[in-house]
């Protein structure tokens, strides 16, 4: 079968041709119909990421994944051959490990892919695949920092930095609960423009100089209970601490790899405010956005900026790499 393989030591991804897997005891096979492109991806390519527990040198990429059930190994009951399935992006191993598929092992740039049984989510018949294999990360990632992270309450006024694959999601998801204002951030107008579309209240460049006053008017001067960083840059953190209100919560989504700094510690204290570091999604945030969106609450057709051939994956890394078209998600389907 076809692959996207990333050999770790050169960071170069080379499409290759490797043996179908068969499943072991406990796992399953699945025929992937649809993958996403992350920006992890890219940045394991480019080396701003390592897999931290990959047996070996090689990886198939892919950590946004979804098909059918192909074959089952010895031991697994309850699914089906033909029975449609997204993945979940990792598993824990016995030592409680949080393992990355497409990262620690094989994922889902591939014709097949093995997978724990216990990490498949079925999928109603009405949702594509293109839009169900970006469930878990691109909107489950954001839906546990608004919902866990954040406890963002109806009627708390946020801001979401950085309407990207993450960010795009935020806003819709902060809709869905009610926050208000929601306010998008984010210098690029097409990605303003976006976040208009899918919900934001307003949208704002931080690069006008009237960015503070703005947010303050917007907020009845209380300033924001909640501000996202999905954009993983330092300027975001400092600008976001600025209109922070009483008890406001910065949430870290984005890796930016540098230090955080709070301009006035004072402030800080005497405004009860706070900071909190993001990382990913459980499993439970998979399976409420799967009912979320089998009952018509969430709208993802909108995510998926264009689909490409297996064959045409680095190219499709290029396009996430250069922000070419401003893509939400660019799918791969073998």
């Amino acid at each position: 079968m076809l692959a996207g393989r990333l050999h770790v030591t050169g960071r170069e991804l080379r499409m290759e041709s490797v043996p179908v897997p068969e499943p072991g005891r406990g796992q399953v096979r699945v025929r992937v119909v649809a993958a996403g492109v992350c920006l992890s991806d890219v940045h394991l390519i480019d080396g701003t990421l390592t897999p931290l527990y990959l047996a070996g040198d090689v990886v198939t990429l892919g950590h946004e994944v979804a098909g059918t059930v192909d074959a089952l190994g010895d031991g697994v009951d309850g699914w089906l051959p033909g029975q449609r399935v997204l993945l979940q992006a990792g598993e824990r191993d016995r030592r409680g490990t949080v393992l990355t598929r497409g990262v620690d092992y094989d994922g889902g740039w591939a014709e097949y892919a093995l997978a724990r049984e216990d990490t498949l989510v079925p999928i109603p018949d009405d949702l594509p695949f293109e839009q169900a294999c970006i469930i878990p990360d691109a909107v489950s990632t954001p839906w546990a920092a608004v919902t866990d992270t954040a406890r963002t309450r109806p009627g708390e006024a946020v801001g979401v930095w950085g309407v990207g694959g993450l960010g795009a999601h935020a806003v819709q998801l902060l809709r869905l609960v009610g926050a208000a204002p929601v306010i998008a951030v984010d210098p690029l107008p097409a990605a303003r423009e976006r976040a208009l579309t899918l919900g934001a209240d307003v949208a704002l460049d931080p690069k006008d100089d009237g960015f503070r006053d703005a947010v303050l008017e917007l907020t009845a001067a209380r300033g924001l209970d909640v501000a996202f960083d999905f954009a993983g840059v330092t300027p975001v953190r400092e600008q976001a601490l600025t209109v922070l209100g009483r008890r406001g919560r910065l949430v870290l989504a984005g890796i930016a790899n540098q230090p955080v700094t709070i301009a006035s510690d004072s402030r800080f204290t005497y405004l009860g405010q706070s900071v909190h570091g993001h990382y990913g999604s459980e499993a439970e945030h998979v399976d409420q956005l799967v009912t979320l969106t089998g009952q018509g609450r969430l709208d993802l057709a909108a995510s998926v900026s264009d689909v490409l051939p297996l064959a045409d994956a680095a190219e499709a890394v290029r396009r996430v790499h250069d922000k070419q078209g401003n893509p939400i998600r660019l799918i791969l389907r073998p």
